[in-house]
Formats: structure tokens, C-alpha cells, sequence
């Protein structure tokens, strides 16, 4: 973005405005536009200083309160551009319309900024990259690909496609784990229910008949201890570790590197991560390529939208390999993140040149393995939920009972 300071004669006055613009006709244009009097000059300056008070000001509110607008009301939106856009409508005139039709207060404040901008010359991708924390780097890396071979309207379609496929991933996900995560939730609030309640009572017995207490029950008054002197520290703890966890996650890369990595390795969670990346890569990679992009091009577009950062660096050893003369197969093979079927069937496609029609397979095979495990992440968690009710239990039984049989035996020895 380059600044214009243009000076023109207003009431027998010289006044000056800055104007933002990629080209000085750009800016000139925008200026006439205006009617605001005659213009005497029109100059190049540096980037005012207001102007990187304005910006520090977006970055600061986008640090502090920014969040990834709802996927339903964005896809849309970019549903309707793309239909007005195929029907010969202008950019502006699209985005007036979805300004006008949006529900979401903050969808509208983003479409607003962007359409002041491209109508003082600047393309919709370079517009959007300030909301990039808010649309995604798929939205920023789908435009620029629509802008640079001509067809916006498609790409903004596909676009919409590959976020609605995004969407219907995070809904299968949620209403599979809406059960375990329920029952989990319930063993909680009952388990803190049991110790802060019903505890101490029997303890007030136990004391009465000097009974010795067992194990387990020692264990239980060691958590009511615990959850009434420091449960309030404890809660402010975990708060306070959270908020620095996810603010080294944002700061340092070498820390989301370090986490990313892990979490692939967290049991089901893990899975759930490497389907859905490696999916969305292979689709959008596939989409790409039959877009006729070229293939260096597409890869870095597709692992653009890569979120693990772990996996986002292995993939990008499939460019190093291609720049150094290699071909995609050995590109694909030296990232270890695919077996050897993906690798054989990415071999066969770039061998017959059928590449596009292999990686609409590898997609369908990603898309069945992600629905798969997210059917049955139920049935997987199940287990683990049935030895924690179990340990709940037995715990309470062996804590409780134990001391009970205790003081029976002392009375009937009275």
C-alpha cells in the first residue's frame, strides 16, 4: 500500500488529504471521486504517522480480541459473492450486498473495511490479510489464487467448498464427543459434590469413635483438604497457566512446534489431527491442481492451511524436494507423514498423468479414515470411561465403608 498526499483548492483555500492507493492514478481517481475541489498536485509520501497509530491500534484490539468468525454466516457470504461475481456483478457491488444481507455484526465490520479499500484500488486478497487471524490463511492464499489467474469467482466458490467441508468435519467431531464429554463433566461435578459434602460428615464420626482410618479414606479427606483451603488457588492457577500457554503459543514458534508435535502423539486426539490436516491438504491440493496452478504454487497454497505447525514444516519438504529436481513422489515420501499406499498411489498418478484422478482418491480415503474415527470415537473413549467410573466408585466404596465397619465392630465390642 503506498500513501498520496494530493493538494487541491477548496473555497479560495489550499487544503490537503492523503489518500491510500497502489497506483498515483489510482489515488487521483479516488480524489475526483470525491469532488472535493481542484486539484494543484498529487505527491508520493512515506506512510504517516497517523496512519501507524491507526495500525498498531487494529493490531493490538486483533491481539487482544480476535477469534475466527463463525463458519456458517462467512461461507454464506462467500457463497453469495461468488454467485453475483458468475453473474458479471463488480466486486464493490457484491460486497455492498453481503454488507447489506449479513446478520453478523462482525463479518459486516470486516467486509465494510475491505470494500473502502478495494475501492481506492487495493485487490480484495491484500484487503483481507489484515483479518488473517479472523478468515484463515485459506481465505488470504484462495483469493490471491483467484486474482492471479482471473477467475475470483471460482476460486471464492471453491473456497466456500472447502469450508463447508471444514465445517461438517468440526460438527461430526462435536456431536461425537458431545456423549463422553457429558458423561466426564457429570463424574465431576458428582465426585466434588460427594467430597465437599459428604465427606466431612462422616469424618465428624469417625473422630466421635477414634476409629483408624484406612487408606482410601485418608485419600478422600486429603482431596476435601485440598478443594476447600486451595480450591480457589488452584482454579487461578490453571487460569493463569492457560493464559501463558497460550500466549507462548502465539509468541514463540519453537514452543508451537514443540506443541503441535506433541499433540499428535495424544491418544485419539492425535488421529483426529493428522486425518483432518492431511485431508484438507490432499483436497486442497487436488482442488488446486486441476485449477491448473502450478504444482510448486498449489503445494504452498495447500500447506498454507495447514494449522499444525509440526506438520505444515514436514510438509513443506515436498517444495525443497521438488526445487531440488526431485519428483513429488519423492517429495511426498520424504515428509515420513504418508504410508506407503499414498506414496505408491502419488507415484502411479505423476507416472501415467493421472494425478488429478489418484489424488481425488487419496482424498476419499482421508475423508472415509476422519469420518470413521470420528463415528466411533464413542466406542474409543468408552473404555476410559467406564475404568474412571469404576475407579470413582470403588474409591468412595473402599473410603467410606471401610471406617463404617470399623465403628460397627468398636460398638459391638461395647
Amino acid at each position: 500500500m503506498k500513501y498520496f498526499e494530493i493538494e487541491y483548492i477548496s473555497a479560495g483555500n489550499r487544503e490537503k488529504i492523503i489518500i491510500p492507493s497502489v497506483h498515483k492514478i489510482e489515488a487521483i481517481k479516488t480524489f475526483q471521486a470525491k469532488s472535493l475541489g481542484f486539484m494543484v498536485k498529487a505527491e508520493e509520501i512515506s506512510e504517516p504517522f497517523t496512519y501507524k497509530i491507526e495500525v498498531a491500534k487494529v493490531k493490538l484490539k486483533t491481539f487482544l480480541t480476535a477469534k475466527k468468525i463463525p463458519l456458517e454466516p462467512y461461507i454464506a457470504a462467500l457463497q453469495q459473492i461468488a454467485v453475483m461475481l458468475n453473474a458479471g456483478l463488480p466486486i464493490n457491488t457484491c460486497l455492498k450486498d453481503v454488507i447489506k444481507t449479513s446478520d453478523h455484526k462482525r463479518l459486516k465490520e470486516i467486509f465494510s473495511t475491505v470494500l473502502l479499500e478495494v475501492e481506492s484500488g487495493t485487490s480484495m486478497s491484500i484487503s483481507m490479510q489484515q483479518f488473517r487471524d479472523e478468515v484463515g490463511n485459506i481465505s488470504i492464499a484462495m483469493l490471491d489464487l483467484g486474482e492471479k489467474t482471473g477467475s475470483l469467482d471460482e476460486s471464492i466458490k471453491k473456497l466456500a467448498e472447502i469450508l463447508q467441508e471444514v465445517h461438517d468435519n468440526r460438527m461430526k467431531l462435536k456431536k461425537a464427543t458431545r456423549y463422553p464429554i457429558t458423561v466426564l463433566f457429570a463424574m465431576v461435578i458428582a465426585f466434588s459434590f460427594v467430597i465437599t459434602l459428604v465427606i466431612p460428615q462422616f469424618q465428624a464420626m469417625f473422630v466421635e469413635y477414634q476409629t483408624t482410618l484406612p487408606f482410601p479414606t485418608l485419600v478422600l479427606l486429603w482431596i476435601e483438604a485440598a478443594i476447600r483451603e486451595y480450591g480457589i488457588l488452584v482454579l487461578a492457577g490453571a487460569a493463569l497457566l492457560s493464559f501463558i500457554l497460550s500466549i507462548a503459543y502465539k509468541k514463540s514458534a519453537a514452543f508451537k512446534l514443540l506443541f503441535d508435535k506433541y499433540m499428535l502423539h495424544v491418544y485419539i486426539v492425535g488421529k483426529v489431527i493428522y486425518l483432518s490436516m492431511i485431508g484438507r491438504f490432499i483436497y486442497v491440493f487436488d482442488r488446486l491442481v486441476s485449477s491448473g496452478i502450478p504444482l510448486v504454487e498449489a503445494l504452498k497454497t495447500s500447506i498454507d492451511i495447514v494449522e499444525n505447525s509440526y506438520l505444515r514444516e514436514r510438509l513443506r519438504e515436498i517444495i525443497d524436494a521438488i526445487e531440488e529436481g526431485k519428483s513429488l513422489t519423492e517429495g511426498f515420501d520424504s515428509t515420513n507423514q504418508f504410508e506407503s499406499m499414498i506414496i505408491q498411489m502419488i507415484s502411479a498418478g505423476e507416472t501415467s498423468g493421472s494425478l488429478n484422478n489418484m489424488l481425488e482418491k487419496i482424498t476419499t480415503i482421508y475423508r472415509n479414515k476422519y469420518s470413521y474415527l470420528v463415528d466411533n470415537v464413542s466406542v474409543m473413549i468408552e473404555p476410559l470411561l467406564i475404568a474412571g467410573i469404576a475407579g470413582f466408585v470403588l474409591l468412595l466404596a473402599l473410603g467410606i465403608f471401610l471406617p463404617m465397619w470399623s465403628i460397627a465392630d468398636a460398638v459391638g465390642g461395647i
